[in-house]
């Protein structure tokens, strides 16, 4: 029986090949005896989770074990969800199963949290009361926020996870009437969707002002950063376009639920605004489980990027939101950091060198009304002489119908890379 050698393997192509993206896979008994089949687990089942366990079976096939903890049976996703405030989506268009992970690439679905993280004894103690053993373990938790004071969600939604925190939001912006007040946060960087928040500003200010025909009402946006962090040009026009009220270097420091009242540093200068819907994204960091593992420094996880395994651990890898690299917080690329890591792990498990020049892609398109739509695009590349991700190339698209039109290919695209 043959062994693969890593001077067998010269390029990502070739391992691809190796690996199996056909029916003539045969790496199982190259790498390990089937009593040993190395065992991954995923934990978290969004774009970056799902998508790395999907390929680790595509291109690891019965070679690799993998398991996937989840703790919600079904995934909503967050793009597209500021549709859900004007209609034009609901939280069920945007909804996602794990059946095609389970059915069609045998990948166990274990719906629960993660309680402890054993690293020398490589065991998740699981809050369903099982213990999961592991040979490597993937973090992909999204994110977690750094609220300024213990406030009611319920009333003051931040709508930053897609599902109920959406629906919650949207009931409160049909309930407004001409003269009312949308006031918004954005949280300083880095946040998950860097356009999303001047998004959601657009989307709301064009339900409230063309599809109800309010005159009166007002949308304010407080913004922890100095300027618009993204698309500035477009965002900054279509803010003027509806009349928003944005104030840069505003900081929420303080949320009164009962009076929807924000107390904020506007540069350096302390503000009170009382708006009919608040709606505060606070400062984000990473999840809890990237602090219980212990694979933090400060509020994130650094990693190699060459794998996307931590450099605090051996055998655990961050993907996604939660991970240091100074890529984009985003769904697309989360995709993208999967793919790189599933590759990794594949070849680590094989003994086959990491890809020595992994690129990732992050894109977005962002609604700014109810017909138009913009763009954005980075491809990032990894910098032998430091070591990181640095940007490789940068285009965007400005606000117009048919990239509207374009949105929905990009996403649905998207939605069945990662699921189906």
């Amino acid at each position: 029986m043959k062994t693969i050698h890593s001077k067998d393997l010269n390029s990502r192509r070739d391992f691809m090949k190796f690996v199996g993206v056909s029916s003539l896979f045969a790496m199982t008994p190259t790498v390990v005896s089937a009593e040993t089949i190395p065992h991954v687990v995923v934990v978290g089942g969004g774009f970056a989770g799902a998508t790395c366990a999907k390929y680790l079976k595509l291109w690891g096939g019965g070679s690799v074990d993998v398991t996937v903890i989840e703790a919600n049976p079904t995934y909503v996703s967050p793009i597209l969800s500021n549709l859900v405030l004007n209609g034009q989506k609901t939280t069920s268009d945007l909804s996602f199963t794990y059946g095609n992970l389970s059915s069609k690439y045998g990948i166990n679905m274990v719906h629960s949290t993660v309680n402890s993280v054993d690293k020398t004894a490589k065991t998740l103690t699981l809050a369903n009361g099982n213990n999961l053993k592991y040979d490597k373990l993937v973090l992909a938790p999204g994110i977690d926020f750094i609220k300024t004071n213990d406030y009611d969600i319920t009333k003051v939604p931040h709508a930053w996870t897609a599902g109920e925190q959406t629906n919650i939001l949207k009931t409160q912006v049909d309930a407004m009437v001409d003269g009312d007040t949308f006031t918004m946060s954005i949280p300083a960087a880095p946040y998950r969707c860097p356009p999303g928040p001047y998004e959601r500003a657009c989307v709301v200010a064009d339900y409230l002002k063309n599809k109800k025909g309010y005159t009166n009402a007002k949308v304010v946006v407080l913004d922890a950063n100095a300027n618009i962090t993204v698309e500035a040009d477009t965002f900054g026009a279509k803010f003027t376009e509806y009349g928003v009220d944005y104030r840069p270097n505003s900081s929420v420091t303080a949320v009164d639920d009962s009076t929807k009242t924000v107390t904020f540093t506007e540069s350096g200068t302390t503000k009170l605004l009382t708006a009919t819907v608040l709606n505060v994204i606070p400062n984000q960091k990473a999840a809890a489980i990237i602090f219980t593992a212990g694979v933090n420094a400060g509020n994130w996880a650094p990693i190699n990027p060459l794998s996307y395994e931590s450099v605090l651990t051996s055998g655990i890898y961050i993907i996604g939101d939660s991970q240091a690299t100074g890529q984009p917080k985003a769904g697309h690329i989360g995709n993208s950091e999967a793919k790189v890591c599933a590759d990794a792990i594949l070849r680590t498990l094989s003994g086959v060198a990491l890809y020595a020049s992994p690129k990732t892609n992050s894109a977005c398109y962002s609604p700014t009304s109810a017909t138009e739509a913009s763009w954005l695009s980075a491809v990032f590349k990894y910098d032998a002489t430091t070591q990181t991700m640095v940007a490789a190339n940068i285009a965007a698209g400005g606000s117009e119908s048919a990239n509207y039109k374009k949105m929905f290919n990009w996403s649905g695209n998207l939605f069945a890379d990662t699921f189906a």
